[in-house]
């Protein structure tokens, strides 16, 4: 923790070299958070180039009051957040029923490993992935996302619930296709 400080410390006081190895320390980590929150690797790349230039003009700003990882994290987010809220225009579901999906056993999940889990959250509509990261990666509430996306409480619920229902079709067409493939028992 002490050397975290002096890095930052030096950091705010334009040290380069401290800068490149804050950068190296936590750029995987961070780039693994961008990547939850992008449509490819070159959207991931360019949110966390465009995080890191916001965590250096602003690490003055830190107050050491809570982990220094968490409030880079909160930084990559929210440029995420801002690019896509930037790029896209929301429409509320009016009517959840009309896009009502088969429901499947959450215990499929269990079947794969994290980065298979993680690549098919990626195929997910974008409003739909980031409602679900900031909800279940991220720990926020409805009413959270809903004043970071400017969406409804409502339209934030339809949307996990949505992504919950296209994650768990996909993953079941995953374990289908696989149990298929290597003639597995059901």
């Amino acid at each position: 923790m002490e050397e975290i400080k002096k890095i930052i410390k030096e950091c705010i006081s334009g040290n380069v070299r401290a800068q490149e190895k804050l950068y190296r320390m936590f750029a995987p980590k961070m780039f693994g958070v961008c990547l939850r929150y992008s449509r490819d690797r070159t959207e991931a790349e360019d949110n966390l180039q465009e995080g890191f230039i916001k965590v250096f003009t602003n690490i003055d700003s830190f107050r050491h009051e809570g982990s220094f990882e968490g409030w880079m994290r909160r930084i990559m987010v929210n440029v995420a957040l801002s690019k896509y809220r930037k790029n896209n225009i929301l429409y509320p579901v009016e009517n959840i029923g009309d896009h009502d999906m088969p429901q499947f056993s959450d215990n499929i999940f269990e079947k794969f490993g994290a980065e298979e889990l993680i690549e098919l959250i990626r195929q997910l509509p974008e409003r739909y992935r980031m409602v679900f990261n900031l909800y279940v990666m991220e720990g926020m509430n409805h009413q959270e996302i809903s004043e970071m996306m400017n969406i409804s409480v409502g339209t934030s619920k339809s949307n996990l619930s949505r992504a919950r229902d296209i994650l768990k079709r996909k993953v079941r067409d995953l374990y289908d296709e696989v149990k298929l493939n290597s003639n597995l028992p059901a």
